[in-house]
C-alpha cells in the first residue's frame, strides 16, 4: 500500500516541488520514496512495504525500454497467474512485486488489462514516447485517485493536499461541494470541496495527452437475479466465494491481522481468515457503544488474540482535527474519528487489516433495505392518495407513524438517497447564507436510479449505496484512516468474483421480513456463532448525542457555531437552536449539528490554520 504524486512538468525547480508533494503523504507509505522527472513530467511515490518488501519492490517502476512509468496504489491478488501469462507472451520481470504486472498488461492489452485484474487499485502510467499519461481506479473505488488542471499544469494524486503545495494550484472553497454535503454528509460528486480538483470515479479510466483529458467507465454492477438456485445452493455458493476472496486478500510478505466488532461482517471475515490478531474499539461501559466484550468473547471462540482500545472522550474530541486533516475533505460520519483509533492500534502490531467494509451494500445488510417491505397493503393504496396523505403528515410534528405516512407518501427516488439524508433541499437553503449551483439530490442521484429502473426497490437501493454511499462515505474513511497510519486496510467482501455471485441472488434472500443479508448471514453461520451471524446491525456506534447534551461539548459546539466562519457560511441562530434543541431533549439533532461541525473543524484546518 502506497502513496503517490504527479504533475505535468513545465518548473524549473521540479525535483523541489515533487518531494514537498511526497513529503505530504509521506505516512502513506513511510519505508521508501522515489521519484522520475524529466522534461514533460514529475512523478512521486512514497512507498509501504508489503509484497516484495526488498527494495526490489520500489517505485516507479519501468518497462524493459524504459519508455513507460508505473505508479501504482494498491494490490493485485490474481498478479501471480497475469505475471506468468505475460511472461509467455515474452515480457521481462525484474520484481516480484505486483505492480509490475500493471506495467506489462498494459502494454500488452492497453485498457483492456483492467478487466483482468483482481485487487484494489489506483495508478498512473506515463509512456515517454507518445507522451500520453493513463490512469486508472479499481473497481468499487476502494483507492483514491484525484486529478486538477490548474494554470496549464495537470496534477494528480492519492490525495488532495499533496497538491496544495504546487505553485501552481489555487486553493479555493467549492461552496457547491459544501451545499451538496448538507444533505449527504460527505461529497457526493466528482467534485470535491476544493474548486477545479475532482475524483475519477470507481470503475473508471482516464487518458491525458497534449492538455486534453477523457474519462471512461470499464466495469459496472448488473443485478440479474438467477431464481434456479435453492437458498441452500446459493449459501454455498457464498461459503465458498467468500473463502477464495479471504485466501486471495491475505497474501502479504507481512502479518496480516483483522478487525472485529459485534458484527456479522468482521466476524465473518476474522473467523474465515485465521489471522493471530483482532482489534476492536470501543466507548465507555455501555454495551451500545462498546463492543470489546463481544470482540473478545468472538476472539477466544476462534482461539485468537484481540486487542482492544476504550477511546475516551477527550481522546476522541483532541483528534477530530487531525483527523479532518487527513480525510481532505469533510466527513460528518462519527465513525470515522473511531476507525483512526482502531487503525491506530492495529498499526503498533501489524502492516496490513482486514475488515467487512462492502458487505452490506452487496448482500443487502442496511436496516432500510426492509422498509419496502414494510407495511405491504399500504402500498395497495392508490398511489396519488398516498401522496396525498404524506402531503399532510409532513406538516405535522415528526415522530414514529408520522414519517412512516411521510415515507410512503413519496417514490422510493425521492425519500432514499442513501443511508445518511441530513437536511432537505428547504432546509439546506434556510441554513446557508451563500449561495451556489449545487443541484438538489434527485438530480445526483437520478442517472443511478435510471440505470436499474427495471429492478425492485431494494435492488435499487443497493445500487445507489454501491455507487455513492460505499465509495463517498464507507471506504473514503477507511482508505484515509488507514493510511494516516501507515496500515494496509483490505476488503475481502468487495471482491469482483463476490459481486458477480451477489448480482445473481434473488432479493428474496438478501433482505426479507426476518433479517437483512439472509443468504450470507447463514453462510456466516459455518463459521460464525449463532449469536453473531444472527445479530441485528448496529453500524459503528458513537455516542455523539449523548456527548452533545453534555456542557463540555455543548459549549465546545456553540463556540464553533459562533465562529466567524460560521457566521459567513450560516444563519448561526438556526444552528444555536439546533443545538439547544438537542441539549434540552426536545429532538435528537446530533447527527445535523456533527455534520456542520465538522464541516467548520475542516474548514478551519484547510482555509484558516493552513493559509
Amino acid at each position: 500500500m502506497c502513496g503517490f504524486v504527479g504533475f505535468t512538468n513545465t518548473k524549473n525547480n521540479s525535483n523541489k516541488i515533487i518531494e514537498e508533494m511526497m513529503e505530504k503523504i509521506r505516512h502513506r507509505g513511510p519505508d521508501s520514496g522515489g521519484k522520475h522527472i524529466d522534461e514533460d513530467i514529475a512523478l512521486g511515490f512514497r512507498r509501504l512495504s508489503i509484497i516484495d518488501i526488498t527494495s526490489s519492490g520500489d517505485q516507479p517502476i519501468y518497462n524493459e525500454d524504459k519508455s513507460k512509468v508505473l505508479l501504482f496504489n494498491g494490490e493485485i491478488y490474481n498478479f501471480q497467474s497475469i505475471r506468468e501469462e505475460l511472461i509467455k507472451k515474452g515480457h521481462t520481470f525484474t520484481t516480484k512485486t505486483d505492480s509490475e504486472v500493471l506495467l506489462h498488461g498494459y502494454e500488452e492489452y492497453g485498457e483492456n488489462l483492467l478487466n483482468k485484474l483482481r485487487g484494489m487499485f489506483a495508478f498512473v502510467i506515463w509512456d515517454t514516447k507518445t507522451k500520453e499519461l493513463f490512469g486508472a481506479r479499481d473497481f468499487f473505488g476502494i483507492k483514491p485517485l484525484y486529478y486538477a488542471n490548474m494554470s496549464g499544469t495537470f496534477m494528480f494524486g492519492s490525495e488532495i493536499k499533496a497538491f496544495l503545495v504546487h505553485p501552481d494550484f489555487k486553493k479555493e472553497l467549492n461552496e457547491s461541494a459544501l451545499e451538496n454535503y448538507l444533505t449527504f454528509q460527505y461529497s457526493p460528486t466528482t467534485e470535491t470541496f476544493f474548486k477545479n480538483v475532482y475524483k475519477l470515479p470507481a470503475a473508471h479510466y482516464f487518458k491525458y495527452s497534449n492538455g486534453k483529458l477523457s474519462v471512461k467507465r470499464y466495469w459496472d454492477i448488473h443485478f440479474n437475479a438467477d431464481a434456479q438456485p435453492d437458498l441452500d445452493e446459493w449459501v454455498n455458493r457464498i461459503s465458498d466465494t467468500f473463502k477464495n476472496s479471504v485466501e486471495a486478500h491475505k497474501i502479504s510478505d507481512v502479518e496480516v491481522g483483522s478487525f472485529l466488532s459485534s458484527g456479522v461482517d468482521s466476524s465473518y471475515v476474522a473467523a474465515v481468515a485465521n489471522v493471530d490478531k483482532t482489534f476492536t474499539v470501543g466507548f465507555g461501559e455501555d454495551e451500545r457503544y462498546n463492543e470489546i466484550g463481544w470482540a473478545k468473547d468472538f476472539s477466544k471462540y476462534i482461539g485468537k488474540e484481540n486487542i482492544s482500545k476504550v477511546i475516551t472522550p477527550e481522546e476522541y474530541w483532541n483528534v477530530i482535527p487531525q483527523v479532518q486533516y487527513h480525510m481532505d475533505e469533510p466527513l460528518a460520519d462519527p465513525s470515522c474519528i473511531a476507525l483512526y483509533f482502531v487503525c491506530n492500534k492495529a498499526s503498533e502490531y501489524v502492516k496490513v487489516v482486514l475488515s467487512g467494509e462492502g458487505a452490506d451494500e452487496i448482500f443487502g445488510g442496511y436496516n432500510v433495505y426492509k422498509e419496502p417491505l414494510s407495511v405491504p397493503a399500504y402500498n395497495l393504496i392508490p398511489r396519488p392518495i398516498r401522496r396525498g396523505i404524506g402531503a399532510v403528515a409532513e406538516k405535522l410534528p415528526a415522530k414514529r407513524g408520522i414519517n412512516f405516512l411521510v415515507r410512503k407518501g413519496k417514490d422510493l427516488e425521492e425519500r432514499f438517497i442513501g443511508n445518511a439524508y441530513m437536511f432537505s433541499e428547504k432546509e439546506r437553503k434556510a441554513l446557508l447564507k451563500i449561495k451556489t449551483n449545487a443541484p438538489d439530490a434527485t438530480v445526483i442521484t437520478r442517472p443511478f436510479y435510471d440505470k436499474v429502473k427495471d429492478k425492485d426497490a431494494v435492488t435499487k437501493m443497493q445500487y445507489l449505496d454501491l455507487h455513492l454511499w460505499m465509495t463517498g462515505d464507507i471506504l473514503l474513511k477507511a482508505d484515509k484512516m488507514s493510511m494516516a497510519n501507515s496500515l494496509e486496510l483490505r476488503v475481502p467482501f468487495l471482491d469482483k468474483e463476490i459481486m458477480s455471485l451477489a448480482e445473481k441472488i434473488p432479493t428474496k434472500y438478501r433482505v426479507t421480513d426476518e433479517n437483512t443479508k439472509f443468504a450470507m448471514r447463514k453462510a456466516a453461520l459455518r463459521s460464525a456463532p449463532p449469536q453473531t451471524a444472527n445479530k441485528k446491525k448496529l453500524g459503528f456506534p458513537v455516542p455523539i448525542r449523548v456527548w452533545l447534551k453534555e456542557d463540555k461539548y455543548y459549549n465546545i459546539i456553540k463556540e464553533s457555531f459562533s465562529s466567524p466562519a460560521a457566521q459567513h457560511f450560516f444563519n448561526t441562530e438556526i444552528l444555536i437552536h439546533l443545538l439547544d434543541e438537542h441539549k434540552n431533549g426536545q429532538h435528537d439533532n446530533s447527527r445535523k449539528i456533527w455534520t456542520i461541525f465538522i464541516f467548520l473543524v475542516w474548514y478551519k484546518v484547510y482555509f484558516e490554520d493552513n493559509k
